[in-house]
């Protein structure tokens, strides 16, 4: 891939545009903000001010859409997030490898020296336009369900709706729905396990990434999300699974 150069009337856009989807001007310098709120189950819920390249996990989950044959939008964080790669995702959404429909997902190891992460899951949205918040809860219990099955105790989430160029939804909604289906994924596989009915395995955090301009309304989203879910926990059938034979 041919490296394109920058103009330098065009550099002050480009640090302007970066800064506001949560990379750091090169050279410059950025206060990371960092909120923990406990969920139900013992977990920990992190909201950080952090890139999904950039975040010492052993799991990364981001989003795409589907992908469109004229040219898939990305800006920011996605847009780094695949240099740092070499263009691997790019590359794969090209060739209808991973074209993101609902709820695909595939699992990369990224290579020595690239991003952060030891593990990067792409689940898909599926087409722009039939985003729902119901699919984003979906999103949520899918990113645990990998994570039960891979067994890690630590997660980063990072939705990249905005570095795809959709603001359907607000931030806070968008984090609202997954932390949602996340929580109640998460109380399933503990109820599960206390019957035997699914391998020990605890989830010590999940964090939720967000740029500087969405901290905030992420955070109220989370909120909104560990209350709700609290109180559908509570109304669950508290009888086993399965019946005693």
């Amino acid at each position: 891939m041919r490296q394109r150069r920058v103009s330098p009337f065009l550099a002050p856009a480009l640090c302007a545009i970066a800064w506001t989807f949560g990379i750091p001007p090169s050279g410059g310098a950025q206060e990371v903000r960092e909120r923990r709120l406990e969920a139900p189950n013992e977990l920990t819920m992190k909201v950080r001010m952090e890139g999904p390249y950039s975040a010492d996990t052993p799991l990364q989950v981001v989003c795409y859409f589907e992908h469109k044959p004229s040219g898939d939008k990305t800006l920011g964080a996605a847009v780094e997030l695949d240099r740092q790669l070499g263009g691997v995702i790019a590359a794969l959404r090209n060739r209808g490898e991973f074209t993101g429909k609902a709820l695909e997902t595939l699992l990369l190891t990224p290579p020595k020296n690239t991003i952060k992460p030891q593990r990067l899951l792409l689940v898909g949205l599926g087409e722009e336009s039939s985003l729902s918040l119901e699919r984003l809860e979906q999103v949520g219990k899918v990113a645990l369900r990998a994570a039960a099955t891979l067994g890690v105790k630590r997660i980063a989430f990072a939705p990249l709706i905005r570095d795809q160029g959709n603001s359907r939804f607000e931030a806070d909604d968008v984090e609202h729905a997954v932390t949602r289906g996340m929580i109640l994924a998460y109380d399933t596989e503990r109820r599960l396990q206390k019957e035997g009915l699914a391998p020990s395995w605890t989830l010590e955090e999940w964090a939720v990434e967000a740029g500087p301009d969405y901290f905030d309304s992420t955070i109220h989203g989370v909120q909104q999300a560990i209350e709700q879910a609290k109180a559908a926990i509570a109304q669950r059938e508290a009888r086993p699974y399965s019946a005693p034979r």
